[in-house]
């Protein structure tokens, strides 16, 4: 039986932390989405999946094939970016994440070199709220 309720992919690399923790707050916000964790690299997958994603996936075409499917893509701005994450984002991922026609929700990351003009920087914890914030009104509509 296909699962019906809205799918989020969250897309992170290195050691998952900040997947981790938006996977977490997903579960505990939004249990009516399916979280599904999908990583650059295993260590990041296992993280979100230690955090509470339903299931998940590892590699660059796990990334392509997610986010073709995904309602919501969430994740770190530089997921947008060739070579983004210290060159984990593929020029291949990005155009993935780019072309999906799911809602992204994109968190402000001071490490790739991109600002978002919308005021002062704020502590992650604060970005992941309003990360989740944003879908919860997006699920509202």
């Amino acid at each position: 039986m296909r699962d019906t309720r809205p799918l989020v992919v969250v897309v992170d690399g290195h050691g998952g932390g900040m997947g981790k923790a938006l996977v977490a707050r997903l579960r505990e916000r939004l249990p009516q989405v399916h979280v599904r964790a999908v990583g650059t690299n295993s260590a990041a997958t296992e993280a979100m999946l230690k955090g509470g994603a339903e299931d998940g996936a590892t590699g660059e075409n796990a990334v392509i094939f997610n986010v073709g499917k995904a309602d919501f893509v969430v994740g770190s701005v530089a997921i947008l970016m060739a070579n983004g994450l210290m060159g984990e984002i593929s020029p291949r991922m990005a155009q993935a994440v780019g072309d999906s026609s799911a809602i992204k929700v994109l968190i402000p990351a001071n490490r790739c070199g991109i600002r978002i003009a919308m005021g002062g920087e704020q502590p992650l914890r604060r970005y992941l709220d309003d990360c989740v914030d944003l879908i919860a009104a997006e699920l509202q509509t």
